[in-house]
């Protein structure tokens, strides 16, 4: 049993240390209770919350104790077990990508996130390129946050079955696979898409456009496919029928602004166009408010336009777009915090966790024309 009664020689920090680790061993702490705030820890122990401070801290490196932003310290589980090694390194695993991309909002907020819950926890966060021979890092206790693709059909499904084979660390996020039983965290990109067409049902609108990136409806990524469906399903909760006239795709990978305005180019076009667009993206969204002015059709009062994804220039522009915020710096916060404190190897189901997204009403988007 470790000292009871703080000795002259012992830094009050460390007589706090073990003292919680005595209470661990002999069953008082059990896994996941909660420990005190650093201020009642130092009121508890009549020090200051430098000192409280820094005890929980060394905790947290030694693998006893785990923090959660907004919410806490608690005890790691099986942290007195020498057998049990903590993560102390986490990657942002991906294939090939364009580190220029990672500069979107829905990655360096899934970045900042990651970074948060790291920090807190004294654990060391880098991005790795698994490049086309599928390497990941060699430390086998790293935890992999996986980003595998945006196409779905260019990653080696089976790369990914034989690391869960292998019981590496790994939690995706963006693309889930059920069928491998492996712990993901995604945003739920239906109830973003139900969000962004309720609200414009909301505003009168009964004939509305989607811009969607994919060649078809049967050939759309994961996030489109979802957005698709819960833009079904708020035009079916109001007796709205789905028509397939008023659903473009645009045959690119990336987002543009010129792919928004194509799209607007050829809603406009229809025999009976639309009063309001979705466009599943704000670079589509900006791009069709852009075709919109040039063809000489007020937004919001001729026709409403919709976006997603929150982009910074969003909030800016004119008029500014009403969108959809994917709250992934909350992604990249469970993602971490599932590696980190709830990750188990034989564990029957696996983890996972979607992330709601939330409607942003702008000036983009208005009552439907009379």
């Amino acid at each position: 049993m470790m000292e009871s009664e703080k000795s002259d020689k012992t830094p009050m920090y460390q007589y706090i240390m073990n003292d919680i680790k005595r209470k661990i061993e002999t069953g008082e702490l059990r896994a996941h209770d909660p420990l005190p705030t650093q201020i009642d820890l130092a009121k508890e122990y009549n020090t200051s919350e430098i000192t409280s401070r820094r005890a929980l801290s060394d905790l947290v490196q030694e693998g006893y104790v785990y923090r959660i932003r907004g919410k806490g310290s608690f005890i790691q589980e099986k942290s007195a077990d020498a057998d049990s090694r903590p993560i102390r390194t986490l990657f942002f695993a991906h294939l090939n990508h364009d580190l220029t991309r990672f500069s979107h909002p829905f990655f360096s907020e899934m970045f900042e996130g990651i970074q948060e819950v790291c920090e807190e926890n004294g654990v060391n966060f880098h991005l790795w390129d698994i490049g086309d021979d599928y390497q990941l890092p060699e430390d086998p206790q790293a935890g992999i946050v996986l980003l595998t693709t945006t196409a779905v059909d260019s990653f080696d499904m089976e790369r990914l079955a034989a690391w869960r084979q292998e019981n590496r660390r790994i939690v995706t996020v963006h693309f889930y696979y059920p069928h491998l039983g492996i712990p993901y965290v995604i945003v739920d990109n239906l109830t973003g898409g139900y969000l962004a067409t309720q609200h414009l049902i909301s505003l009168g609108h009964r004939r509305i456009g989607m811009i969607l990136t994919g060649k078809s409806i049967l050939e759309l990524n994961q996030e489109f496919s979802l957005r698709l469906q819960g833009y079904r399903l708020a035009l079916s909760q109001h007796q709205i029928p789905f028509e397939p006239e008023l659903v473009v795709f645009m045959d690119e990978e990336q987002e543009s602004m010129e792919l928004g305005a194509e799209g607007f180019k050829r809603l406009i076009e229809l025999e009976r166009p639309p009063t309001a667009i979705f466009a599943t993206s704000d670079y589509k969204a900006i791009g069709a408010m852009n075709a919109a002015r040039k063809a000489g059709m007020q937004v919001p009062g001729d026709i409403s336009i919709m976006g997603y994804d929150d982009l910074n220039i969003s909030a800016i522009a004119y008029p500014s777009l009403s969108t959809v915020n994917q709250n992934t710096r909350k992604l990249g916060e469970r993602a971490a915090e599932m590696l980190l404190f709830e990750f188990a190897e034989e564990a029957q189901q696996p983890v996972k966790d979607e992330i709601v997204p939330t409607l942003i009403p702008r000036g983009s988007t208005g009552p439907a024309p009379s």
